[in-house]
């Protein structure tokens, strides 16, 4: 069955269940807190619980595919079970890999993301466009054909980020700028929501760039890396109610508790939606 594109997919999931997606990163003091060990078993545990708890209420899961490879293949089996299970409760699932390559290699990655007959298969995927943004062309081909979504790196909440993303050319125009600039041409005609996205870290003092791309936004950094749902304004002005919000730590340091789990994401779901009727 043909997918509608994941940009509609996803205006319908937040319109439905508030602007959040929630990161599934099980790292081994997140699996510690929870009274788990740092081995398949604790992984098992902590994703089915995130899933049990937030797969029919969020609007986007987050699974950060680094904290299952660790694991080599039997890690990797357990990501794949998360994102069935994340799926086949009615969240959208974008896979956190930031892959990126060039020919045959980036076709392969986003086959293994991207195609619906793959165990790994995602609504949508993150990638790094630093080999040039024409390098993603497989990704964006396939996740088109597919209506799933891409979000490629492009102002990211780290500050070693800045040396390369806001380098300029002689026209004074960032690496950031070009990247989104593409990414609003790949949405041009696309309504509600282009599919193709970009990652804007929350945590910017001002973007200093344009980001009206008629797709959505992902915003990490609030919650542990200090920015609040009350920074979304500032930084993203008149694209506020584009911008998916990211958080893991705030959310995930409730559990193992599903209530509690549940109540810090409706809290944050809370948050958003009063800054963006503001």
């Amino acid at each position: 069955m043909t997918l509608a594109p994941f940009g509609a997919r996803l205006r319908h999931a937040m319109d439905d269940r508030g602007q959040l997606c929630v990161g599934i990163d099980p790292h081994a003091a997140l699996l510690s807190a929870w009274g788990l060990g740092d081995d398949l078993a604790g992984l098992e545990t902590f994703s089915r619980t995130v899933v049990e708890a937030l797969a029919d209420r969020v609007a986007v899961l987050k699974p950060q595919a680094a904290f299952y490879e660790r694991f080599g293949s039997k890690g990797v089996a357990v990501l794949e079970r998360t994102v069935a299970e994340a799926r086949a409760a009615g969240a959208l699932v974008l896979m956190d890999a930031k892959r990126g390559d060039i020919g045959s290699t980036m076709a392969a990655y986003a086959e293994a993301f991207l195609l619906p007959d793959s165990p790994l298969f995602s609504d949508a995927l993150t990638v790094s466009p630093y080999l040039g943004f024409g390098s993603l062309r497989p990704a964006l081909d396939l996740a088109r054909a597919q209506g799933c979504g891409i979000f490629a790196l492009a102002l990211t909440s780290n500050p070693e980020g800045f040396e390369v993303q806001r380098a300029a050319n002689a026209n004074n125009v960032s690496v950031a700028q070009q990247v989104l600039r593409h990414l609003a041409a790949e949405n041009a005609d696309a309504q509600p929501l282009g599919s193709f996205g970009a990652v804007v870290g929350a945590t910017l003092a001002d973007a200093g760039v344009d980001l009206a791309i008629n797709g959505p936004l992902l915003a990490p950094g609030i919650g542990a890396q200090g920015a609040t749902m009350a920074d979304l304004p500032r930084v993203f002005g008149a694209a506020v109610p584009d911008v998916v919000p990211s958080v893991s730590r705030d959310v995930l340091k409730h559990g193992p508790s599903v209530t509690a789990l549940r109540e810090a994401a409706q809290r944050f779901v809370d948050d958003v939606r009063a800054v963006t009727l503001a």
